[in-house]
Parts: structure tokens; C-alpha cells; sequence
């Protein structure tokens, strides 16, 4: 398994929620719901921007997390922000 970002997973832009000001989103994003950031590629348009915000900023990808493939990201994802919030 690669420890980079896999390009068009999107995952970390789907399942958890984010409290932070997004362009776009300015209150934020709930759990379960697509970043508006987030284009058909599931690539982040803000990605190197700095109005990225920085909690997107300082997710890495980590095989503990992400798994093998875009579904397992969202099912690991979902069960943290579920569990740990």
C-alpha cells in the first residue's frame, strides 16, 4: 500500500465534520456531507490555497485510517466521527 494521499478518494472531505469556516460552507460542514470544495474528481479545489482550512491542512493520509481503497477511508472515517465525537 502507498502512505500517499490517494488522488479522487475524497473521503476526509465527505465523512467527518468540520467546524471551521470553508469558502462556501461558511458554518462549516456536518458529517455525511460532500464539501462543496470537493469537484467531480473528488479533488479539493482549495488544496494549496491558503483558505484551506487548517484542520484539512494537517489531515495525512495513514493506513490506519484510509485502508486499502475509498470505501474502507469512508467506513473507518465515519465510525470515528460517529465514536470519538
Amino acid at each position: 500500500m502507498s502512505n500517499a494521499c490517494r488522488a479522487g478518494c475524497g473521503a476526509c472531505c465527505v465523512a467527518p465534520s468540520i467546524s471551521s469556516y470553508i469558502p462556501g460552507m461558511p458554518e462549516g460542514k456536518p458529517a455525511g456531507v460532500r464539501c462543496v470544495q470537493l469537484d467531480a474528481e473528488n479533488l479539493c479545489r482549495l488544496f494549496g490555497d491558503p483558505s484551506r482550512p487548517a484542520v484539512c491542512e494537517r489531515f495525512n493520509f495513514d493506513p490506519s485510517v484510509c485502508g486499502d481503497h475509498r470505501e474502507e477511508a469512508l467506513i473507518t472515517l465515519t465510525w470515528l466521527e460517529r465514536d470519538t465525537c
